[in-house]
Parts: structure tokens; sequence; C-alpha cells
């Protein structure tokens, strides 16, 4: 009988003498080891990319979203006066209010060409009368820039919600039309017109609510949405009201005068009347007397 452990040990040891099996074998090796670290290399790259992918994904958010989120830090914001803080300033000219008392109403006119306007803002000028940086009062985009030939430099803003703010008798301006600009960015610089020759070196500052104005001062160190939420047609109303009810008043004053000058006129005609009859007799009397002395 034959052994066959014997044999296969041959086997394999003719296979090993053969002149390629080791580089066969060195082959077989470096294709597993190349294999291996190319699915690692695979395995890593997947890892990170679904690392980043998840990163983004949480700081990612769509469009409207940003829009939301501006949209409320911009209503967070608190209205500024148009001045840099380090700059003493002051208001010149007020914004004219209707329900103020007459001494208010009379800071808040402007005199140009012998006539006297109502203020639809506030004029700022600096305590020694020099130019001083105009700044952005709010956050915003740059609607118009455009010059006045009485008002000067002009720079619109818009802030949404239908809210803009104007800036005026600007010396210098040193933004463009939709230009993107936050809360404290350089306007210009305030300057001189000719509709407000006497605040000097000012800038112009309105804030406006749709198509109507505000007092500014009401709303300065106030956060925004209170200007959001503002009625300004809740305002008008009572002013309405009050015209219409002064004008019955009125009226009444009126009916109650051409009364009184009625009743004046008619007393006169009989005092007229009274001292007409009265100068009759005596005119008679003395020409009794005349004619009594005549016969004597």
């Amino acid at each position: 009988m034959k052994e066959v452990p014997n044999e296969s040990k041959k086997k394999w040891t003719r296979i090993f003498k053969k002149k390629w099996f080791f580089p066969a074998l060195y082959i077989v090796i470096a294709a597993f080891l190349l294999t291996g670290v190319v699915w690692y290399q695979n395995v890593q790259s997947n890892l990170i990319e679904g690392l980043d992918d998840n990163e983004q994904s949480d700081s990612y958010n769509p469009s409207y979203f940003d829009e939301d989120a501006e949209s409320v830090l911009q209503q967070q914001e608190v209205i500024k006066m148009p001045v840099d803080e380090e700059v003493q300033t002051e208001i010149v000219t007020k914004f004219y209010d209707y329900n103020a008392e007459q001494e208010e109403q009379e800071k808040g006119l402007t005199l140009y060409n012998n006539r006297y306007y109502q203020s639809t803002g506030v004029d700022i000028a600096s305590s020694d009368g020099k130019a001083f940086d105009v700044i952005a009062s709010l956050s915003g985009t740059v609607t118009e820039v455009k010059e006045d030939p009485l008002l000067g430099n002009v720079v619109v803003m818009s802030h949404g919600e239908d809210i803009t703010t104007y800036y005026a008798s600007l010396g210098e301006v040193a933004v463009e039309p939709g230009a993107d600009i936050k809360q404290g960015d350089k306007l210009g610089t305030a300057g001189k017109n000719l509709f407000s020759e006497e605040s000097g070196t000012h800038v112009h500052f309105e804030i406006r609510k749709g198509e109507t104005e505000v007092n500014p001062e009401d709303f300065f160190n106030e956060p925004l949405n209170k200007l959001v939420d503002f009625n300004v047609e809740e305002q008008e109303e009572p002013q309405a009201e009050e015209k219409n009810e002064e004008e019955p008043e009125a009226n009444e004053e009126d009916a109650e005068n051409g009364t009184d000058s009625d009743v004046d006129l008619d007393e006169e005609e009989e005092n007229e009347k009274d001292a007409e009859e009265d100068s009759e007799e005596k005119d008679a009397e003395a020409n009794q007397n005349l004619s009594f002395s005549i016969t004597a």
C-alpha cells in the first residue's frame, strides 16, 4: 500500500519548486491588500461625506426660512438716530404735530421764500455746526439716490413691512441704489440745502409707514416692530372726528353770532329812528318858539 501523505507532500514540494509559484503568491497577496485598502478608503470617504451632509442639513434652511429669519431679526432692531452716538447733535427742527401745543408746533415750521411750511421730519445738526457722517437708522436696501434742487442729495431706504426712511440735505453720498445696508453703515455726510437754510449743516430725516410720515422722535430707541404694529389710520381717525365735532360748534357759534348781530342791527335801527324822532320834535319846538317870538 502507498502512503497518501507522502505523495501530497511531494506534490506541494514540486509546486514550491516552480519558478512562478512565489511571484504568483506575491501577486495574490498584493491584490488582496490593495482590495482591502481601497475598500477601507471608500468606507472612510462615505463616512466623511455622511457627516458633511448632516452638518449641511443642520445648518441649511430653505430661502423662505432665511427670509423669515432675517425679517424677525430686523424687527428686533432698535430704531436709532441717523448719526453716530459719539457726535454731539441736536434736533433744530421738529416734526409738525397737529395735536401738539402751539409752542411745539412753531418748532416744526420751516421758513422758505417768506412762507412757513410744516416739517414732515426732523432736522438734525451738530452742536458745533460742522459736517458729520450720516448713518443708516435701520438695516435695509437703498431704493433711491437723487439730487434735489431744494433739498440737496437724498437717499431713500426700504426696510420691509411698507416702512421707509428718508435722508435729505446730504453733502456727499456713499451708497448706490440696490445696495444692502446694515444699521450703522455710512450713507453720506450732512450738508446744506436751500429749503432749510436756517438749519445750517444738517440732515433731514423722515420715517414713513406707507405714504404717511410719522414723528421720528416717537420711535427713536424703540424696536422696529413697534412701528410695524403702529396703526396710522387709528391715529388719523380721532383727528378727523375732532374736526367734524368742531365744525358743528363753529356753525352754532356762527349762528349765535349771526343772531346777535341781527339783534344789534335792529337795536341800531331803533336808536336811529328814536334819534330822528327826537330831532324832529326839537325842530318843531324850535319852530314854535321862533314863531311865538315873532308874533310877540
